[in-house]
């Protein structure tokens, strides 16, 4: 018997339903996808004013008002991005490219916000980090239409070294190890890298099989190997012990996930206390504060909150209209030769 509303109907809706599981899977906004393709994916391209660097320590953000970065307290004089992060001598911006199919534009800034490169990849900005010295830089965007998820959103995952100029265009190529067995799937997606101290360890989240897990990649090696399931977005404390992470703790799409903290010697995890679900990359803004966006007060963009990462503590509201924070230490004066 045909379908009363029509075959295509059923397939459509069934579609849409993929789509929107994929995109909870992923740590992406469904609401934030959609409106960036109806409207062409695209940004008003603003660069920074000469007085705006990264001189002066504190919080960096992105204005969600403008689109542009701001140092909190003052304007937000700086480019404009979709995602900011910044370490060492580098800053890291992206942006969204007008024109179908989405198309990001990852742009590479001294402190003085000199552009020194751009790189144009596929998908729509997602994720962004830098070393700590400034050497490394990765990005997540979302992919549209990979081949191996026909009718879904995938990621893709970059890794910029800025001492060769060698330029992973997809994290996916590397040699990955699950449970001690080396492991092929079609289905493996990586985003949200967060880089050690060394400048050849990372971290990240790959997903596989309908899971999530926390994997360690070494450059040199060319390998990587999962420690843990059911972490999402890490992002490694400065002393290279702890890392923080949103885990899924529910099967609400509107509030699936809870702050955590991980252990790395221990493998212990503990709850923070944000009790709020949270769609981000969190960001160490020292030794003991988390710092993240959440969707905004008044109904509008995001707003940045920091909690304490020891599990200790409440929320703390920093910046109203905020996203991507970032704490910039002071510049480290040069030595003369």
């Amino acid at each position: 018997m045909a379908d009363p509303a029509g075959g295509g109907g059923l397939v459509k809706a069934r579609s849409v339903v993929l789509i929107a599981a994929a995109l909870v899977l992923l740590g992406g906004s469904l609401g934030y996808v959609l409106h960036a393709r109806q409207r062409g994916g695209g940004q008003r391209l603003v660069a920074a004013e000469s007085s705006f660097t990264l001189d002066g320590p504190g919080l960096y953000y992105r204005d969600t008002a403008t689109g542009r970065v701001a140092r909190s307290p003052g304007a937000p004089d700086g480019p404009s991005c979709v995602r900011f992060y910044a370490a060492g001598d580098r800053a890291l911006c992206l942006r969204a490219l007008p024109g179908t199919p989405a198309r990001t534009q990852a742009v590479v800034y001294d402190r003085r916000f000199t552009e020194l490169q751009t790189v144009t990849v596929p998908g729509i900005p997602n994720r962004a980090r830098v070393s700590a010295s400034g050497h490394l830089l990765s990005w997540t965007t979302f992919a549209v239409g990979d081949s191996y998820a026909a009718g879904t959103f995938s990621t893709r995952t970059s890794i910029l070294d800025l001492r060769t100029g060698y330029l992973v265009k997809s994290v996916e190529s590397i040699p990955l190890t699950v449970g001690g067995t080396r492991y092929h799937a079609a289905d493996v997606n990586y985003w949200g890298v967060t880089f050690a101290a060394d400048d050849n360890r990372f971290y990240a989240t790959v997903s596989t099989g309908g899971r999530t897990h926390l994997v360690e990649g070494d450059l040199r090696a060319w390998s990587a190997r999962t420690l843990r399931e059911n972490v999402e977005c890490p992002s490694l404390s400065p002393d290279g012990t702890r890392i923080a992470f949103k885990k899924k703790v529910s099967a609400d799409p509107a509030a699936p996930w809870r702050l955590h903290v991980l252990e790395l010697a221990g493998m212990r995890e503990y709850p923070l206390a944000e009790p709020r679900s949270v769609d981000d990359q969190a960001a160490w803004l020292d030794g003991g504060t988390l710092g993240y966006a959440l969707p905004g007060q008044d109904g509008k963009g995001t707003d940045v909150w920091s909690v304490p990462a020891d599990g200790s503590g409440t929320p703390h509201l920093l910046v109203p209209g905020g996203s991507s924070p970032v704490a910039v230490p002071e510049a480290v004066p040069e030595t003369p030769n």
